[in-house]
């Protein structure tokens, strides 16, 4: 077991302090969807980076371009993240990063004119011309203290469109392939897969595929300290969720069963909330309205290699729900138990995004969660996108809400969005250039780390994080990076 299992598990049980109070956006009239000043007003950014509130301030941990330790470059389209303590460095924080580069990217990879060789095998594929594809996963290593970059290298290298993943309980990082791409001449061997990469690594890990994880458009993934599950989104505008279950705990590389979410009922299962025409309604004609929970189950899957990438049609026809693009997922322990928040990027009337709340049963994984099955909620959905809008990547802040990364359209301002223990909106960052991804905070509590997808830079946020204030904003004015 890794050593640092202790302080991951004290983390996650710090993050989900405060959860027992939450109020659900939607709950009453009056503050459904609240927005509120959280920390303050954002300050503008006299350099056009980072808008944050006053008494916070960043620093760039890394660009896209840069020259790694390894003597490569960093690659670009920085995507989901988490951060890692490092054994025997108090100050020191590893974040293993994603790189979204596509199968049909020629630009924006590691490998350079003057670039050191690699090892044929240690990168996933190559196109037919012998060139290797670009998408992977670096790792870097930051000093709190002094606020610099110690060293950085690449870590996983042939994958392509690496987006979302998630943490271990035992120190590493699952990387996900957002593409079921298969053909030539772009790759020449199939892609769809979940990777997993030490968090200890220094050099480049042997780019193995958890082929049993199934192969489809993942986005992310979380594992259950307690249960050894994992938890799995999709990116597509018809997505599934799904669970493995592993054959041994804690070594996903040994196989296991793929599982998609159904309802214990038979009503309507597409939870999409989607209108035909695109007009407003209230909660009455949704599946499941903003507050709503129902009792789910677990279908097994078969096929989940499939060449087709036919696996969420397959998983429809046997009673899986559907979902508007699931993306960000991340996990919360309260109490001995876990909840799981997963993002819907697509999900809602105007479509503009859902949380949902997932419950494990008390007997996870095993027979007996038939007789107490667990639930499902929907958390949040916004109608508003002035409050939020396109929600992707999320994680648990230690004092107990979420953060939630917007990927809204582009040319308009991207906001970094609080939820409070209250269940309040509030902007905690914000920019008009890029989406935000692989938000995650340091073992400690004391950083945020976040990455601005285009043109690639990693931020470490550090401020008051604990004064956060639940004031609302004044009536007739909306927080924007202006005030």
């Amino acid at each position: 077991m890794f050593a640092t299992r202790r302080r991951f598990l004290t983390s996650l049980s710090a993050g989900a302090m405060g959860f027992s109070g939450l109020k659900l956006l939607g709950e009453s009239p009056a503050n459904a969807q609240a927005l509120v000043l959280g920390y303050g007003p954002l300050i503008p950014d006299p350099v056009g980076l980072l808008d944050l509130p006053r008494g916070f301030t960043y620093r760039i941990v890394s660009r896209a371009g840069e020259l790694m330790s390894d003597g490569l470059r960093t690659p670009g389209a920085f995507d989901g993240m988490a951060a890692f303590p490092v054994r025997g460095e108090r100050h020191q924080v590893a974040l293993v990063r994603n790189h979204e580069i596509w199968p049909n990217d020629t630009a924006g990879g590691a490998f350079h004119a003057a670039a050191p060789t690699i090892e044929r095998g240690k990168i996933f594929d190559f196109t037919a011309d012998g060139t290797p594809k670009l998408g992977g996963t670096t790792t870097l290593i930051w000093d709190q203290r002094a606020g610099r970059m110690l060293r950085s290298h690449l870590s996983l290298a042939g994958t392509c469109g690496n987006c979302a993943g998630g943490p271990t309980p035992w120190g590493s990082w699952l990387t996900c392939e957002e593409t079921i791409e298969r053909a030539a001449p772009l790759v020449s061997r199939p892609h769809g897969w979940v990777f997993e990469v030490p968090s200890t690594s220094k050099a480049m890990v042997d780019p193995v595929p958890l082929t049993e994880m199934g192969r489809f458009v993942h986005e992310a993934a979380i594992v259950d300290p307690k249960t050894g599950i994992v938890y799995l989104t999709e990116d597509r505008p018809d997505s599934l969720f799904y669970r493995f279950l592993p054959n041994v705990k804690g070594q996903l590389w040994r196989g296991g069963r793929l599982q998609a979410l159904g309802l214990v009922d038979h009503r309507d299962r597409d939870l999409r909330n989607w209108v035909a025409d695109g007009s407003r309604f209230s909660g009455q004609g949704k599946v499941i309205p903003v507050g709503g929970r129902v009792a789910v189950r677990w279908i097994d899957m078969d096929g989940v290699d499939s060449p087709d990438g036919d696996l969420k049609d397959r998983g429809f026809a046997k009673g899986a729900l559907r979902f508007a693009r699931g993306e960000g997922l991340t996990l919360a322990r309260r109490s001995g138990r876990s909840e799981l928040y997963f993002c819907c990027t697509m999900g809602g009337p105007q479509r503009l995004g859902q949380v949902w709340r997932y419950r494990p049963s008390p007997r996870e994984g095993t027979a007996g969660e038939r007789d107490r099955p667990p639930t499902l909620e929907l958390f949040i959905e916004t109608e508003d996108a002035a409050r939020l809008k396109n929600c992707d990547n999320v994680t648990v802040t230690p004092w107990g809400g979420l953060i939630l990364c917007e990927d809204g359209p582009d040319g308009q301002p991207q906001y970094l969005r609080g939820v409070t223990p209250q269940g309040q909106l509030y902007a905690l960052a914000a920019n008009s250039y890029s989406e935000f991804a692989g938000a995650t905070f340091s073992p400690d509590g004391g950083t945020l780390f976040v990455n601005a997808q285009n043109p690639g830079i990693t931020f470490a946020i550090q401020g008051p994080w604990r004064q956060l204030s639940s004031r609302p904003a004044m009536a007739g004015r909306k927080l924007s990076v202006m005030e």
